[in-house]
């Protein structure tokens, strides 16, 4: 069973003050935007820089809290679980503002009625999170579980690097047969309202419908993150307070990057490699380091990872499709495949006992080498694929 150092029986008020802080912020960013008025994108660099501001900033508060009753040491680690909670979070974040963009280009919605439809997202998206986070937080105290999560992050990861294009199916959604099925929805927008009453009947608009794409593309999305989170910390309340203030700045940053989102056509190799450390860090790392694997260690492979897959996808930018456009993407593979080969070379080499220095008191008897090997050969195997792709 896992120690939690923030039970909820004890911190319930501080559970309740950031739900408090949260509804201000959500309060004010409504007044802020409260016209029809597209949001610009001088307005949504100063709302983005605000929100990353104090999504970082609020670290500051782990760490008083942690330190307040466990000392500097303690509160340290607690406050780069959390700088590492939110990396991870507000990296997927971006790759799911590209399923933002092709909703809002499918329907063909306009900016002022994007902002709407975001702000009503992320409200949803805050109580699905919290679900998740107390249904994560119940889990992964029995250890069967984390190997389960890690597993599903590898696996989630592997999938992300070899998935082609992203596609917008409304038609196929469940949630949305299912709600045309019982309420009937009107042919075209009614400005700014999701549901109207017509012929003395309750109908949806569009607007209602894309809502519904989103909250229900957000919990796929939420099916992967929370789990990644949960694998940087086993803390619930770093879990969902990292979790909530990336999701805040959301819909400022779709603003600012809408019309830039195609230029990191390489983050999603990015994010698959975080993926893939992160649930193998779960699953055998954090074993292999006697407990924990040192999370000054993981945030820096975090960070690194994907702050030089946007580096990479702004220095070979994409090419219009042609014969000569697989260049970029070609080199994004590579070094996405060099990765998993030093992954693989890293894997043997602990396998023949020689470790790095922060893993010679671990738990190397506890795994067996044999799952070393079988992990250097899926390395191996996903790096021998990415390399030898032509597709791009």
């Amino acid at each position: 069973m896992t120690t939690r150092l923030f039970p909820f029986a004890e911190y319930w008020w501080f559970y309740a003050a950031f739900g408090i802080l949260i509804l201000l912020l959500l309060v004010m960013d409504l007044a802020a935007h409260r016209t029809s008025r597209p949001i610009s994108t001088r307005a949504a660099a100063r709302w983005t820089g605000l929100w990353v501001v104090l999504g970082m900033g609020f670290s500051g508060v782990i760490y008083l809290l942690a330190a307040n009753r466990y000392g500097p040491g303690v509160a340290r680690q607690m406050s780069f679980e959390y700088l590492a909670g939110y990396l991870v979070e507000e990296s997927l974040s971006i790759d799911n503002m590209f399923v933002f963009a092709l909703v809002f280009r499918y329907f063909s919605l306009g900016g002022e009625q994007q902002h709407r439809v975001l702000f009503y997202g992320i409200l949803g998206a805050m109580v699905s999170r919290g679900i998740f986070v107390a249904a994560g937080s119940a889990l992964i105290q029995f250890h069967w579980v984390v190997i389960a999560f890690g597993a599903f992050l590898v696996l989630s990861g592997l999938r992300m690097a070899f998935a082609s294009e992203q596609r917008v199916e409304p038609e196929r959604n469940l949630v949305i047969r299912i709600a045309r099925r019982f309420v009937p929805v009107t042919s075209e927008l009614r400005g700014h309202r999701f549901i109207v009453r017509e012929g003395g009947s309750i109908c949806f608009t569009p607007l209602m419908i894309i809502l519904l794409v989103l909250e229900s593309t957000d919990i796929v999305f939420a099916v992967d993150s929370i789990p990644a989170v949960f694998g940087v910390t086993k803390e619930p309340l770093i879990v969902y307070t990292s979790n909530v203030f990336a999701v805040l700045g959301l819909r400022a940053m779709y603003f600012l990057l809408s019309g830039a989102l195609d230029r990191f056509h390489l983050l999603k190799y990015g994010l698959s490699v975080v993926l893939v450390f992160v649930g193998l860090k779960m699953a055998v790392f954090d074993n292999l380091a006697g407990g924990r694997l040192p999370i000054g260690f993981s945030l820096a492979v975090i960070a690194t990872t994907v702050i030089g897959a946007i580096a990479l996808s702004l220095v070979f930018p994409r090419t219009p499709r042609g014969p000569e456009s697989d260049g970029p993407v070609r080199v994004g593979r590579i070094v996405i495949g060099l990765a998993f080969a030093a992954l693989c070379c890293a894997s043997l080499i602990i396998a023949v006992g020689v470790r790095p220095s922060f893993l010679e008191n671990g738990g190397l008897e506890a795994i067996r080498t044999e799952w070393l090997y079988v992990f250097g050969l899926c390395y191996a195997l996903c790096g021998w694929l990415l390399l030898r792709s032509k597709r791009p």
